[in-house]
């Protein structure tokens, strides 16, 4: 797919049952501050709304973002259906507690990078930004 002109579009989603969103809103804020188009679904959504939000919105990036241990179930999930709907253009970060054994099966999988506490905000907006636009 080509690269798009415009700011970046990102959907940014809460996945299962982790009620703590604070993180997200937080990269939310800094993401739009950077001059990205961000929509964020909310709380305790499911891989099936995560995936229509991505379709209905156009979104270029997909952030998910999991507190709950939940990632090797819901992201395999998430990560197929963009397979089967033909999203694989789709750049997916993940960001949470995920542990370092992980990071590389997550990324097998097709995420682009993952993102733990305290990773400085600039660096989720500069790999965005390099990735989708080759701005660096």
């Amino acid at each position: 797919m080509p690269r798009r002109s415009g700011p970046i579009r990102v959907v940014l989603a809460k996945l299962g049952l982790d009620g703590h969103d604070r993180g997200i809103q937080v990269v939310a804020r800094a993401l739009r501050d950077a001059g990205m188009e961000v929509i964020y679904t909310g709380l305790w959504q499911t891989p099936e709304e995560v995936l229509r939000a991505v379709e209905d919105e156009d979104a270029e990036v997909l952030g998910i973002s999991l507190l709950s241990g939940a990632h090797m179930v819901l992201i395999p999930q998430v990560m197929q259906g963009l397979r089967e709907r033909d999203l694989q253009h789709v750049h997916v970060i993940v960001g949470g507690i995920i542990p370092e054994e992980d990071v590389a099966r997550l990324e097998s999988m097709g995420v682009a990078r993952v993102f733990t506490p305290g990773t400085p905000l600039g660096e989720i907006v500069a790999h965005l930004r390099q990735a989708l636009r080759g701005e660096g």
